[in-house]
C-alpha cells in the first residue's frame, strides 16, 4: 500500500511539473514574441511607396540602403566569379539597362522616388541561370542567363524586373519583416520546449519560411509587372517576358517542388498572369 501510494504521489508530483513546465514555456514564449514586435516597431518605420503607392514598413533609409548595396557589390561578384570581361556584353546591359532607368522618376506616383544610382553587372557565372538585385540599385545578370536569351528585349524584361524589385523596397521590406519573423520562431522554438536546441531551431526556421513564402510570391508578380511597364515606357516589347519565363521553366529541368513552399512562382504561373493581366492593362493604358 505504501509503495503505491508513493508510485501515484509520484506520478500526480510528475504531471503536475509537466504543466507547470509549459506554463512557464507559453510565457516565455509570449515575452519573447512581444519584446520582437515592440523591438521591431522601433526600429523600422512606415512609408508609402513612391512606385506602387502601397505602405511599407521598412528596416532601411534610402541611404543605408545605397551604402548596403555598395558594400555588397563586389562580394556578390565574387561569389559568382568576378565580372565578366566580354566588354561588348556589358555594353549591352549597361545600355539596356540605362534606357529602363530612364522613364522610372516619370512612373512615379506618390512624392519624390530615391534616386538610385543604378549600376548593371554582367557576371562571370557559367552555370547559374539568374538575375538578381540588391538594395540602391546594384542589379546582376549571370553569363549563364545572359547567353539563354534570345534577343535584346528579353535581357530588358529580365533587367526591368530586378529594377522592380529595388524600387519597390522588395530587399527593404523583406528586412523590416525578418526581425519580426526571427522573433516568432524564437517563440515558437521555445513552446517545443526541451533541451534539443536543434529542434528547437528548425522549428523556428520552418515558421520563418512558412509566414515569408507568400510574401515572396507577391514581390515577384509586382516585379514582373513593374518589369513590363519599363520595357514598354523604353520602347521595348513586354510580351517579350514571357519568353524569359520559358528560359526559366527550361533551366529547373523538372526539379521544382510545390509552389506554396517555395518563395517563387512557377514560371509558367508569371508567364500566364502577365498573358492574361499584365499585358493587356499596359496596352489598354497606352492606347488611351
Amino acid at each position: 500500500m505504501s509503495n503505491g501510494y508513493q508510485r501515484r504521489g509520484f506520478s500526480r508530483a510528475v504531471r503536475g511539473r509537466s504543466r507547470s513546465g509549459c506554463t512557464t514555456r507559453i510565457i516565455l514564449a509570449l515575452v519573447v514574441l512581444g519584446f520582437a514586435y515592440f523591438k521591431w516597431m522601433a526600429s523600422t518605420d512606415v512609408v508609402v511607396n513612391a512606385y506602387t503607392g502601397e505602405k511599407q514598413r521598412i528596416a532601411l533609409t534610402p541611404k543605408q540602403e545605397i551604402q548596403m548595396g555598395l558594400q555588397s557589390r563586389e562580394p556578390m561578384a565574387r561569389q559568382h566569379g568576378g565580372l565578366h570581361p566580354d566588354s561588348q556584353a556589358q555594353a549591352m546591359v549597361d545600355r539596356v539597362g540605362a534606357k529602363l532607368i530612364s522613364n522610372t522618376r516619370q512612373l512615379a506616383r506618390h512624392g519624390t522616388p530615391p534616386d538610385y544610382p543604378y549600376e548593371f553587372h554582367l557576371l562571370a557565372d557559367e552555370r547559374s541561370i539568374n538575375a538578381f538585385a540588391l538594395p540602391g540599385g546594384q542589379i546582376f545578370i549571370t553569363a549563364a542567363l545572359f547567353k539563354q536569351l534570345e534577343n535584346e528585349d528579353q535581357l530588358a524584361g529580365v533587367l526591368g524586373h530586378e529594377v522592380g524589385h529595388v524600387i519597390a523596397k522588395h530587399s527593404n521590406e523583406q528586412m523590416s519583416k525578418s526581425g519580426l519573423l526571427k522573433g516568432i520562431g524564437g517563440a515558437a522554438g521555445v513552446l517545443v520546449g526541451g533541451d534539443m536546441m536543434g529542434a528547437n531551431a528548425g522549428v523556428g526556421r520552418m515558421v520563418n519560411h512558412v509566414l515569408s513564402t507568400r510574401y515572396g510570391r507577391d514581390d515577384e508578380y509586382e516585379s514582373d509587372e513593374i518589369g513590363a511597364i519599363l520595357m514598354a515606357a523604353a520602347g521595348y516589347n513586354p510580351e517579350q517576358l514571357i519568353g524569359v519565363m520559358q528560359i526559366l521553366k527550361n533551366s529547373s529541368k523538372g526539379r521544382s517542388g510545390p509552389e506554396m513552399m517555395s518563395s517563387h512562382p512557377y514560371p509558367e504561373k508569371r508567364a500566364e498572369r502577365l498573358k492574361t493581366q499584365v499585358i493587356p492593362a499596359i496596352r489598354q493604358a497606352l492606347s488611351q
